[in-house]
C-alpha cells in the first residue's frame, strides 16, 4: 500500500518534470489548452454540480455556516464564471520572456533581466472550489506547475474540476502533472507538502488565520501570505451621504463571505448623526448585525454593543463592528493597530483627505469611494487572481500571472574577462 509520504513525493517528481515542459511552452500552445479546459468545465457542467451536491450534503451534516456554504456552493451561473475567467487568463499578455532591463556595461557586456516561471507552485485553500481552476488557469498562464490541495469540504468538487481540467490537458498535448491535487483530504499530507522544498517553490495559502498560522509555522517553502481579510470602510467628514450609503451596503453584504467584505466601519464624529442612521437601517433590513460603540447604539436600539474583540474580528458572515472615530488620523490609527494589511477604503469628496489615507495606510489595496469588494484581481484585469498577498516580498495584492514569475539574467559577451 503507498504511503501518503510515497504519493506526495511521486506528486513532486512528476510536477517538477512537468514545470520543464511548460517553462518552455509557447503562448499559443498556452493559450490553447486554457481555452480547452475552459471548454471542458462547461462540458462537465453536470458532473461538478453532482460533485458540489455531494460537498452541500456533507457540510450541511456538520452544521456549517451559511456563509461558509456560500463559499463552497456553485451553480450553473460561478461555473460559467470559472470558464470565463480562464478565457480571460488566455487573452492577457504572455510575461513570460519579458525583458525587465537591458543594461549596456562600459566593457561591453549587455545584461538583460528576463522574466521566468517560478517552477511549482503549491496552491492550498479552503472551502471555495473556483480555486481549482483560477490556480490551475494562473500557472498555467505563467508557465508554472502547480500542485493542489482543496479543503476537505470541497473535496468532490475540486476532484470533477481536475477532470475537466485535465482533460484539456490532454487535448492540448500538456502534460496532465503539470496541474495536480492531493488525492486525499487526510491533513498528513498537508504536512507532507509543507517539507517539499526540493520540489515545491512557494506555498500560496488561500483560507482561514487559523489555517495560514499553521502553514507559516510548519512550512520548509517561502510563502506569498495572506493572513486576513480585516478590510476598513472608513467614512470621512466630507463623505457624500448617498454614495457613502450605496458603497457600504456593497462592501458589506454583497458577498459577506468574501476577504474584500468590510469587517470595521469607522465613522468620523461630525457626520455620525447627518450619515449613519440611514447606513445602520439599510445593513439591518439586508439581515446585517451590528455592532457598535456607545454613540452607535444611541443610534439604532438594534445594535449590540461591540467588544474589542469585534476590532479585531474577520467575521466573513453578515456581521459588522461600528466605532466613531475623532477623525482622519485617529481612522489611520485604528486601521494600523487592528488591520491585517489587506484592503481598506476612504469615502471623501476632500481630495486631501484621501491622498493622505492612501499614502499613510499601509495595506495591499488601499481604495477611495468605492467598495472593497472590488479587492479582486479579476476586478484588476488580471482575468483571476489565487488571492491577496498581505506580506511585502515579491507579491502584493492580487496574486495574478506576473505575480507567478521571478526572473534572470542574460549576461552576453565577446570574450570580456574580469580582471
Amino acid at each position: 500500500m503507498t504511503t501518503i509520504h510515497e504519493t506526495m513525493i511521486s506528486i513532486g517528481e512528476s510536477a517538477r518534470s512537468a514545470s520543464r515542459t511548460l517553462a518552455l511552452a509557447s503562448a499559443n500552445t498556452k493559450n490553447n489548452a486554457l481555452q480547452l479546459i475552459a471548454t471542458a468545465i462547461r462540458q462537465n457542467q453536470s458532473a461538478i454540480l453532482r460533485a458540489n451536491a455531494e460537498d452541500l450534503t456533507e457540510a450541511k451534516q456538520k452544521n456549517i455556516s451559511a456563509a461558509f456554504l456560500d463559499r463552497l456552493a456553485l451553480n450553473a451561473e460561478r461555473i460559467e464564471a470559472m470558464a470565463k475567467g480562464l478565457e480571460e487568463i488566455a487573452a492577457l499578455p504572455d510575461p513570460i520572456g519579458t525583458i525587465l532591463a537591458d543594461i549596456h556595461r562600459p566593457n561591453g557586456l549587455e545584461i538583460k533581466r528576463i522574466r521566468v516561471p517560478i517552477g511549482v507552485i503549491g496552491v492550498i485553500y479552503e472551502s471555495r472550489p473556483n480555486v481549482t481552476a483560477d490556480a490551475a488557469g494562473l500557472c498555467l498562464k505563467s508557465g508554472n506547475a502547480v500542485i493542489l490541495r482543496g479543503g476537505s469540504e470541497s473535496f468532490h468538487s475540486s476532484s470533477a474540476i481536475l477532470q475537466a481540467i485535465q482533460q484539456g490537458l490532454l487535448k492540448a498535448e500538456l502534460p496532465t502533472t503539470a496541474i495536480q491535487m492531493i488525492p486525499t483530504s487526510d491533513r498528513a499530507a498537508v504536512s507532507e507538502m509543507l517539507k517539499m522544498d526540493k520540489y515545491i517553490d512557494v506555498i500560496i495559502p488561500r483560507g482561514g488565520q487559523q489555517l495560514i498560522e499553521r502553514i507559516a509555522a510548519e512550512s520548509r517553502i517561502p510563502l506569498f501570505k495572506h493572513l486576513a481579510g480585516l478590510c476598513h470602510t472608513y467614512l470621512h467628514q466630507a463623505a457624500d451621504k448617498e454614495m457613502a450609503r450605496k458603497i457600504v451596503l456593497n462592501a458589506k453584504m454583497r458577498r459577506t463571505g468574501i476577504c474584500g467584505a468590510t469587517e470595521t466601519l469607522l465613522v468620523d464624529q461630525t457626520i455620525v448623526n447627518s450619515h449613519l442612521p440611514s447606513i445602520l437601517d439599510d445593513l439591518i433590513k439586508a439581515g446585517c448585525e451590528i455592532r457598535g460603540d456607545q454613540q452607535v447604539m444611541k443610534l439604532d436600539s438594534r445594535v449590540k454593543p461591540a467588544n474589542e474583540q469585534d476590532y479585531e474580528t474577520e467575521y466573513l458572515d453578515a456581521v459588522i463592528a461600528v466605532k466613531v472615530v475623532k477623525d482622519l488620523s485617529a481612522a489611520i490609527e485604528h486601521i494600523a493597530i487592528y488591520g491585517t494589511q489587506h484592503t481598506e477604503a476612504i469615502i471623501t469628496d476632500d481630495k486631501t483627505a484621501a491622498e493622505k489615507f492612501l499614502r499613510e495606510v499601509d495595506s495591499a489595496i488601499v481604495m477611495h469611494n468605492t467598495s472593497t469588494q472590488f479587492a479582486d484581481g479579476g476586478e484588476f484585469g488580471m482575468g483571476a487572481e489565487i488571492g491577496i498577498a498581505t506580506g511585502k516580498l515579491h507579491a502584493r495584492g492580487p496574486v495574478g500571472v506576473e505575480q507567478l514569475t521571478t526572473f534572470k539574467y542574460w549576461v552576453l559577451g565577446d570574450g570580456q574577462l574580469r580582471i
